[in-house]
């Protein structure tokens, strides 16, 4: 098949190794794949085939920059990683369109909510699609009365920043754990979080923000199970394939190890989204585990997840077949094993001084 170009972004990321294998390890076509990213560390060079180093996404030129590089590129397709960029490609897509790049990604507004936690699962609750409980709080008495209608002290409450993604703005306010107990035995990356800790951050952001103003935040009920995902790639309103993953062990939002099982509450309530908000193209849907067993929903990605590689693994290689969905080919008829695992691993990347690689 006729070979293509496809742009990365945030392709020097942990899990950009897993996504670009999956790009070629097709076994149809050979695709030259151009990273970019805001990281200009030297090994960046090495894990794709043409790097450019480029602005953050909150830079006026962040766009600019792309485009000029998928016009020297002649890049036939861009596959977002990042959360944050989608926006901006959303108010971009003319000019994509004129130099012939397909970016992949929902084209349309309904991105934006599917981007926001809060906005969807006000969304869900007006289509009744089944989600935690949670309340918004604009204000420090509206986080307060939420903290308690949740069950503080009682219980854990996760609190967050609606836009945010990664595990940043992501706190467990849980006055089962002492400050001794978090500094003792959690790792300093550990979410959790005292309400008098909570309340001198949240009281401090005017220092941020600016006088008068408070961040937009979501609390919801804590749920103590594994977490669990959905991927699947949809067009236009309806799911092409799916499939589901445990992941027992979670670092900072990235799943450290995983296993392909399914489960039918997840698949339906992804299936849902997917047709009342018309999402399209490669989707992560996140999931854990209630105290009854069930799965409910935080989140979702409207682009490629990180650990879309364990689905390949397991025979369904969804970053490529969006390729060929893009591309107009026919799609095959897939066969998943469930019961494929992952596990991660550390593997380095070696440069000398100059930037060189060094094969060790």
């Amino acid at each position: 098949m006729e070979s293509i170009t496809v742009l990365l972004s945030a392709s020097g990321s942990q899990f950009a190794p897993g996504i670009i294998k999956c790009l070629k390890n097709n076994g149809e076509r050979e695709i030259k794949v151009v990273g970019v990213d805001m990281s200009n560390d030297p090994s960046n060079y090495f894990i794709v085939d043409k790097f450019y180093n480029v602005p953050s996404t909150e830079s006026d030129n962040y766009v600019d920059a792309i485009i000029d590089i998928c016009r020297t590129e002649k890049v036939n397709i861009l596959l977002p990683q990042m959360s944050s960029e989608l926006p901006i490609y959303l108010k971009n897509l003319s000019r994509f369109n004129d130099i012939g790049t397909i970016v992949s990604m929902t084209l349309s507004e309904n991105v934006n909510i599917a981007n926001n936690k809060l906005k969807l699962f006000e969304f869900m609750k007006d289509h009744n699609i089944a989600t935690p409980a949670f309340h918004g709080a604009h204000s420090f008495h509206e986080f307060k009365n939420a903290l308690f209608d949740l069950g503080y002290p009682y219980k854990p409450v996760v609190v967050k920043i609606p836009d945010s993604s990664g595990a940043r703005g992501v706190r467990v306010i849980d006055e089962s754990k002492s400050k001794y107990e978090i500094f003792a035995h959690e790792k300093p990356t550990s979410v959790y979080v005292s309400y008098e800790d909570m309340k001198s951050i949240l009281l401090d952001a005017e220092k941020s923000l600016g006088k008068g103003n408070f961040p937009e935040l979501m609390l919801m009920e804590y749920l103590p199970g594994d977490e669990y995902d959905i991927d699947l790639l949809a067009s236009e309103g309806k799911v092409l394939y799916i499939a589901g993953r445990r992941n027992p062990e979670i670092v900072m939002s990235i799943s450290q190890s995983s296993v392909l099982e399914r489960n039918e509450r997840a698949e339906h309530i992804a299936e849902q989204l997917v047709n009342t908000l018309n999402l399209d193209g490669n989707l992560g849907f996140d999931f854990k585990f209630d105290e009854f067993g069930q799965a409910q929903l935080l989140e979702i990605n409207p682009r490629i997840d990180a650990t879309v590689s364990v689905f390949a693994a397991g025979g369904l290689n969804l970053p490529y077949l969006r390729i060929k969905q893009l591309l107009n080919e026919p799609l095959p008829d897939v066969d998943i094993k469930y019961g494929t695992r992952l596990k991660r691993r550390f593997m380095e990347t070696f440069t000398d001084a100059d930037g060189n690689l060094i094969e060790w």
